[in-house]
C-alpha cells in the first residue's frame, strides 16, 4: 500500500523530507538498553505477552509486521466477507480528521467511504485520534459504531497514556491493532499485532496464515525484550510526554487535553494549513497540514522530541507572524 505522506509534503512544500522514522526512534535510552538484551525468539511467547499487556486471550492475538499491515489485513478480510454475503459495494465511515493510511487501506480493500452520519458496514478510526491526540468520549465512539457490522480501532498511540485497550472489553465485532513502532520507537523491528473479536478469530486465523509471513526471529526477540523492560520504557516515554504537554499548556493557554503526543492546531479560529506548512518548512520546521487528514483548517504538531519546548517556541513565532496564520475565507 502506498504511504503518501512524504510525497504529499514534497508536493505542497517543494522541500524533500526523510519520513521513514517515527518520532521516538533513537531517542529512548531504555529502548536501546532493552534491545541489547534480546529474549528468545519465541513467537508464541510474544503472542502470550502481548495478550497479557492488553488483557485479552492469546488466541485472539495475531502478529504482523506493523499496524499498517494489520489494518490492511483486517480490512481486506472484512471486505471479502461482506462481498460474499452482500450484493453491493461495502461501505465504511471514518471521523474527520483521520489518519489517511486507514482510509486508504479501506478504499484499496474495496470499501466505499460514506459520511460519518451515513449507514455503513464498517467503522474505521484511530484511538487516540491521529491527528488530534484525543481518545474522544464514549458517546462519540458509540455514534461511530452505531449500526455497523464491524469496527477497526488503530491503537497505535494508546500507550502514551493510561487508557486500557478497547479490546479488553471483548466487544463483539470490534478489531484493534497496535505496533511497537510508535510508543517504543522500535522502527527496525517491524512488529505489530491484530486483536480479533472472539467470534471471528478462527476464520481470520486461516486468512492470516495464508497471506502474512512469519516475523523474523530477530524481530520477535527484540519485541519480547521491549516487553520485558516495558515499565521502564513507558516511564521514560510518558515522562517526556508530560513535560512536553506541560510546555504546550504554558505556551498555548486553553489547549485541549491530549492523550497522545500530537496536537491539531487550529489557532484561535482556524488556520490555512497548507499555507502555514509551507512557511514553516522554509523556516526548517516540519508539521503536517490538516488537509492531509481531511481538515485543511489546521496543522498537526508532534510532541515526541526532547527538544519540543524550544521547537514549539520557534513554531509559534512563525505561526503568529504574517498572513499565514489566518484561516481560509
Amino acid at each position: 500500500m502506498a504511504f503518501p505522506l512524504k510525497d504529499w509534503i514534497e508536493l505542497h512544500s517543494g522541500a524533500p523530507h526523510h519520513l521513514a522514522r517515527s518520532g521516538m526512534q533513537g531517542t529512548l535510552r531504555t529502548v536501546d538498553e532493552a534491545l541489547r538484551q534480546p529474549e528468545a525468539p519465541d513467537a508464541e511467547g510474544l503472542r502470550t505477552e502481548v495478550a497479557a499487556v492488553l488483557g485479552v486471550a492469546a488466541r485472539r492475538v495475531f502478529l504482523t509486521h506493523g499496524a499498517t499491515e494489520g489494518n490492511t489485513a483486517v480490512l481486506f478480510f472484512l471486505a471479502g466477507r461482506l462481498r460474499r454475503t452482500g450484493a453491493r459495494t461495502p461501505r465504511f465511515r471514518a471521523p474527520v480528521p483521520e489518519y489517511p493510511p486507514l482510509v486508504d487501506a479501506a478504499t484499496l480493500a474495496g470499501f466505499r467511504r460514506v459520511s460519518p452520519e451515513t449507514t455503513a458496514d464498517v467503522a474505521v478510526f484511530s484511538c487516540p485520534n491521529n491527528p488530534t491526540g484525543r481518545v474522544g468520549s464514549r458517546t462519540e465512539r458509540e455514534d461511530l459504531l452505531d449500526g455497523v457490522t464491524a469496527a477497526l480501532a488503530d491503537e497505535t498511540f494508546r500507550e502514551f497514556g493510561p487508557a486500557a485497550s478497547l479490546a479488553r472489553a471483548g466487544t463483539p465485532r470490534l478489531w484493534t491493532t497496535g505496533t511497537f513502532t510508535k510508543v517504543y520507537g522500535a522502527d527496525a523491528l517491524r512488529v505489530g499485532y491484530v486483536v480479533a473479536p472472539e467470534e471471528a478469530r478462527r476464520e481470520f486465523a486461516a486468512f492470516h496464515g495464508v497471506l502474512l509471513d512469519e516475523l523474523p526471529p530477530a524481530s520477535v526477540a527484540g519485541a519480547r525484550a521491549i516487553l520485558a523492560h516495558r515499565r521502564a520504557i513507558l516511564d521514560e516515554v510518558q515522562s517526556r510526554f508530560r513535560r512536553n504537554r506541560q510546555a504546550l499548556g504554558r505556551a498555548v493557554p486553553g489547549v485541549p487535553s491530549l492523550d497522545a503526543p500530537v496536537w491539531f492546531d487550529r489557532g484561535s479560529g482556524g488556520l490555512d494549513g497548507d499555507r502555514l506548512q509551507r512557511r514553516l518548512i522554509r523556516a526548517g520546521i516540519l508539521v503536517c497540514s490538516g488537509a492531509f487528514f481531511g481538515d485543511p483548517t489546521g496543522v498537526r504538531v508532534c510532541l515526541t522530541q526532547p527538544s519540543f519546548p524550544a521547537d514549539l517556541a520557534a513554531y509559534l513565532h512563525v505561526r503568529d507572524a504574517g498572513p499565514a496564520a489566518r484561516a481560509r475565507p
